[in-house]
């Protein structure tokens, strides 16, 4: 199983946040299948890829120490497929959706790790 973890800090509220992420998933052709007040959970719509590829990505929020101004979130990528390729579909996800959240005009980036 593919997986990939990052974990990122930004300038902005957990509400106004949560708003622009579920925007930014379904714009990578997530579908949104389930959201609590601490996480999003979505999955990679079928047709693109073969069904052990598909991405699920859980977006948690960190909301014991969220304010008006700063966030942390971490956001795990994951699939069935075996990570046999460096380059493989999930680690492409993992890069798009961090690069998005990295370079997003909504908010200020203020930490970034990924594993």
């Amino acid at each position: 199983m593919a997986r990939y973890t990052g974990y990122f800090a930004v300038g902005i509220g957990i509400e106004t946040l949560r708003e622009v992420l579920l925007e930014l998933l379904r714009d990578c052709n997530l579908e949104i299948t389930y959201q609590t007040r601490s996480s999003i959970i979505s999955r990679e719509n079928m047709g693109q890829v073969s069904v052990p590829q598909l991405v699920t990505v859980e977006v948690i929020f960190d909301t014991a120490t969220a304010t008006e101004i700063e966030t942390r979130i971490t956001l795990v990528v994951k699939n069935e497929e075996l990570p046999l390729q460096f380059n493989n579909h999930c680690r492409q996800m993992f890069e798009v959706l961090s690069q998005s959240i990295i370079n997003n005009r909504h908010w200020d980036l203020l930490e970034s790790i990924a594993l």
